[in-house]
């Protein structure tokens, strides 16, 4: 072994540890001591000679900057599936991320056993309109294996010129053989607080990500809810369904509309100033009248804060599937040379205590996929209206509106019918107290 590698190395290595342990405030007498004991020098002696066969043996050459960097990201990615090293570019793409415009497909992924998994496409994007949905494998992309790329390759690689196409290979559970899907690339503007009235006096509003403006976004659509509805918001469903999450300081303003007193979540991680507790404040902009949540195994993350925060409060009903179980907190650190961290630093726990980390949110009730469909046939059920002579009474134009609606909803998407058939029982009790 080339003794300068290992010295430069092992520099390299000392100056880590000092460097972590400098964080702790260890005084600076000890420091070099606690440094020196603490690091392992047979472990970095390994490392070194796996170096220097590399630089010595390997088909191709190899710079030091790319197997360091490679060595970087390998000790990342051996942690857990959501710490990872951004270079300089990456790094910017998940700043533009979180303010809500960047470019590429529209999707929240993972890493599944070396495969990218679709954790949730976001509405409005071509990812969705292609047909995308949770808990795809992506195995190829143009052709190119999935397995070996870490996820920022995947990511830089789903990137690219907009209105080009990428071909995704995909396998997806229920399906026997894995099928191909073509989406083409384009700036992707996420609004990521929408709403309409369902029925007279029962609202929605869909949330597809939390960004920074998610919570004030949310109070706007309530008010014009309100405003729509001139005779009283009965009720409201809150849609979380294939929301891969965002910024947590949006989950903590979100439930805080919903909740007008104790604890939202709180979280624990080795370091003292990871350990953060989130209250609501008094007032909420949605306060006592029944609530609807809607979930499934694409609600992660900030997602599951929300819905965990008003099961344990009792203040919503949950419906749907269970979520994904992302109970884990990262924070990115910024680097020198424009690159950053992504590192895991904490747990978050709903308000009983509970930790979601791969459990994820299970519903009040439960609500299975289902496509339905029309029986054809007659209906050999005799009613009052089918006897010779019976009374008649003119039926109500709106009362025909209503039962159409209620037929296309439920064929529309048949979760959220069923939702708001609980809401309406629950805003019907609410009325009778």
């Amino acid at each position: 072994m080339n003794r300068n590698t290992f010295l430069v190395i092992t520099c390299f290595f000392l100056l880590a540890f000092q460097g972590i342990h400098a964080e702790e405030a260890v005084p600076q007498a000890e420091k070099k001591v606690t440094a020196e004991s603490d690091l392992p020098l047979d472990e970095i002696r390994t490392f070194t000679e796996v170096f220097q066969k590399i630089k010595d043996d390997y088909v191709e050459e190899v710079d030091d900057k790319t197997l360091l960097e490679n060595a970087i990201r390998g000790m990342l990615a051996g942690l857990d599936p959501h710490s990872t090293y951004l270079d300089p570019k990456a790094y910017q793409g998940l700043q533009e991320g979180t303010t809500g415009e960047f470019g590429g497909l529209g999707i929240e992924v993972g890493m599944e056993n070396g495969f990218v998994k679709v954790i949730a496409p976001i509405d409005d994007t071509p990812a969705q309109r292609a047909g995308i949905q949770a808990g795809d494998l992506i195995i190829k992309m143009d052709n190119v294996p999935v397995k070996g790329m870490d996820i920022n390759e995947a990511i830089k690689h789903m990137r690219g010129k907009v209105g080009t196409n990428i071909t995704l290979t995909i396998i997806r559970e229920g399906v026997e053989a894995p099928f191909e899907v073509v989406v083409t690339r384009d700036i992707i503007t996420v609004k990521s607080v929408k709403s309409r009235t369902l029925e007279p006096g029962y609202g929605y509003v869909r949330i597809s990500s939390f960004q920074t403006h998610t919570g004030e976004d949310l109070v706007k659509a309530i008010k014009k809810l309100k405003k729509e509805n001139k005779q009283g918001l009965q009720g409201l469903i809150l849609d979380l369904r294939n929301n891969p999450g965002g910024l947590l300081s949006a989950a903590v303003s979100v439930s805080d509309s919903f909740l007008d007193k104790g604890l939202i979540v709180y979280t624990k991680g080795r370091l003292e100033n990871s350990e953060l507790r989130f209250n609501a404040k008094p007032s909420s902009v949605f306060d006592k009248k029944p609530l609807v949540v809607l979930v499934n195994g694409g609600s992660a993350s900030a997602s599951e804060i929300v819905a965990g925060a008003l099961q344990d409060h009792r203040r919503a009903v949950i419906m749907g599937t269970p979520t994904f179980g992302k109970g884990s907190v990262q924070t990115v650190l910024p680097m020198k040379n424009n690159a950053a961290v992504k590192l895991t630093t904490a747990r978050y726990y709903t308000p009983s205590g509970r930790s979601i980390q791969a459990e994820g949110i299970i519903p009040d009730v439960l609500i299975e996929r289902v496509h339905l469909e029309e029986v054809d046939g007659p209906n050999l059920q005799i009613r009052e209206k089918d006897l010779k002579g019976h009374l008649t009474q003119k039926a109500k134009e709106e009362q025909k509106k209503q039962a159409t609606k209620k037929k296309s909803l439920a064929k529309e998407d048949y979760e959220l019918y069923e939702a708001l058939n609980v809401l309406k029982g629950l805003a019907l009790l609410e009325s009778r107290k």
